[in-house]
This record gives structure tokens, sequence and C-alpha cells, in this order.
């Protein structure tokens, strides 16, 4: 009876997470429960049913479980340590808010990833969480923009497609390691590139800095890391809102989201992306350097013809155009009427995802 009454729990959590990100839904095999159970304490799976993504004091979070505030906040700090909720302090007072499994959760177990947890994600997103990062087109939680090169503009670019103004526009910036890569390493099939990648802003940038899993920097510090990730072959995938909280710098190898684009038929399709890249055929030297640095696999070179652009799995990152000898690879802006504009904030991105879903959008009633 015990046993049936702490599923319940984990269950009305698995539930609770659903509407949140990118969603946890059921798998078959029950593995979503397992990695509950590893994160969570039954205590903890209980109190997170009264959190909302609106930050709450411990009084009032405790008021809605009938339970004393001061018990409550100290499980609220727990959770926090173990980065399984939000917690913000202004003028000396906590308020705690639920996070999604993903982007949130998931991405705070970079300190604390082990075989165990690396192993339980690896099959729970084979089996069924994959399918979350596709069913949402074109409301993606990262989108690919491109690197920093002159790029063929018909009109100015929006400053959600250039990374460098995104980072200088920040007053709060820290970064923190690619959980993708750390979840992979743990399991030995990391793609060995950098691991520190990850730009957090603002109240982001302050959570991971108050766990210890995150570093504050200055600007010219994450316009570094930027020119360091390019160099590497990793795409920059800014959170998709028109004001991202945070840029990704991702590899198709380990990236959850970049890999699941890969596997499409079509990823520019499923993305949207606002460029694409061309060839000039008199330059090309059908020299393939471009072919291993394309993630997407989109660029052919037919015998000693010049190198071809797929446009449906070309997402417009500009990664083969920096490493073009002869600099016969560009990137094209596409017409205005082909482009899609993010959502304006996070909130607006999370609600979209959940409708698209047929979730009920960003909260289930409190229990």
């Amino acid at each position: 009876m015990e046993d049936d009454m702490e599923n319940q729990i984990y269950e009305r959590l698995r539930q609770k997470l659903d509407p949140y990100g990118v969603g946890f839904p059921n798998a078959e095999s029950g593995i979503e429960m397992q990695i509950l159970k590893k994160l969570f304490k039954p205590e903890e799976a209980e109190l997170f049913l009264f959190l909302d993504l609106k930050p709450e004091t411990a009084e009032s979070i405790a008021k809605c479980g009938n339970k004393k505030s001061g018990a409550v906040e100290e499980i609220l700090d727990q959770m926090f340590e173990k980065g399984l909720v939000f917690r913000r302090r202004k003028k000396g007072v906590a308020t705690f808010g639920a996070l999604p499994f993903a982007p949130g959760i998931f991405e705070q177990q970079s300190e604390t990833m082990d075989e165990t947890l690396a192993s339980l994600f690896e099959g729970y997103y084979k089996e069924v969480f994959h399918k979350n990062f596709t069913e949402t087109e074109p409301v993606l939680i990262h989108r690919p923009i491109p690197v920093n090169r002159e790029i063929d503009v018909s009109y100015p670019m929006a400053v959600y497609d250039h990374s460098r103004e995104i980072v200088r526009n920040q007053d709060l910036i820290a970064v923190t390691k690619c959980i993708c890569r750390v979840q992979k390493g743990v399991l030995d099939k990391s793609c060995h590139k950098p691991v520190e990648t990850c730009l957090m802003f603002g109240s982001q940038a302050r959570y991971y800095m108050d766990r210890g899993t995150g570093r504050q920097i200055s600007t010219d510090e994450a316009l570094e890391i930027l020119d360091l990730c390019e160099d590497a072959g990793l795409v920059t995938m800014p959170f998709n809102t028109q004001a991202p909280a945070n840029i990704c710098n991702c590899c198709s190898d380990c990236c959850v989201v970049l890999g699941t684009f890969k596997k499409h038929p079509r990823p520019a399709e499923l993305i949207k992306p606002s460029f694409h890249a061309f060839v000039n055929r008199d330059l090309c030297e059908a020299c393939e350097t471009c072919l291993e640095r394309c993630p997407m696999d989109a660029i052919h070179v037919e015998r000693d013809d010049a190198a071809e652009i797929d446009l449906d799995r070309c997402i417009g990152c500009g990664l083969c155009m920096n490493v073009c000898p002869p600099q016969a690879i560009q990137l094209k802006q596409k017409p205005e009427n082909e482009q899609v504009t993010p959502p304006e904030t996070g909130m607006h991105m999370f609600m979209e995802i959940a409708k698209r879903r047929g979730v009920v959008p960003m909260a289930i009633s409190k229990q």
C-alpha cells in the first residue's frame, strides 16, 4: 500500500512536469519513473506539486500544502541545492518556483551527473523524449543562428539572429557546462569538444552562480567563448525568444536538440532558419573541407565538381563558410516572408509549445 501511494506521488509529479518546458511524457518502459526517483525523494516530489513557475515564498507554499513553513523552506533549500527548484532572494526574502525537467532540472545536474542518471536519460531520450523536440515546429526551445562572419543581407539583421549583439546587450553573464556533453562524457560517448560553453544571462545567470554550477564572466570573455565554439565547430543556438535568456553552443553528436534535428529528414523545414548557405561554383575547389564541418550533412561533392547545398537540410549556421579555403561558401538571408519571428518571451514560447503538444499550458492546478 505504501509503495502504491509513493508511486502515485511520482506519477502526479510527472503530470505536473509534463506541461512545462519540452514536457515529460510517459514511457512504456516506465523509465521516466526511475529518473524521478533518482532525482527526488518522496517528500520532495510531494512538495513540488504545490509549486508554480512563478516563485512564491515558503510560507505561501506551506499554506497550500497545509504544512509548517519552516520545514517547507528547509526542504526547498535542499531541493535548490539539488537543482530541482528555482530560488531567488530579494531583500533577504527567498522565493521558490517549479523548474521544467528540460530546460531546467536536467541542465542543473552537470556537477552531479553519474553513470546511473546518464544511462537512464539516454534510454528515456531514445524511447520517447526525442519526439518532444520535433512535434512543436517551428516553436523550438533553441534555434541555430549564424557564425560571426559577413553575411549577404537584404535588410537589417535582427538582434536575436546576431550572437555578438545578444551578448553585448547583457548586464550579467555566466558560463556553465554543456549538460549534453557532460552526460555523454559520463557514458564515454563524448565528442571531446569544449564543455564550458553555455552562456546564461540575467536571472538565469544569477541562478547558476548561486548554485555554483556557473561562474560570472565579462562581455569580452563571453565573446571569446563564442569565437572558441565557432572554431571548434559548435552551432550557436540561443533560447528561442526575441530576448534570449541563454546561448548554447551545440554539437550534433551530443546535443539532444541538435542531434534530434539531424535525424529529421528535412531539418530546415523543422527549424525554419533565417539564412541558408550557398556555393559560388566559380570559386569552389571541391576540396571537401566543408563536408565534415556541416552538422546536418547538408553538403555533397560529386567527384571533382563543386559542392552542393541540400537546402532541406541546411540550418544556416555558417560553420561551413568559416573553413572554406577559397571562401566559396557564404550565407544568404532568406526572404522576409520565409522567416519566423521568435516568441516574444520564454513564457510565450512555453505556452505555445504546450498548446502544440496538446497539454494544459504552463501549469497544472495545485493539488
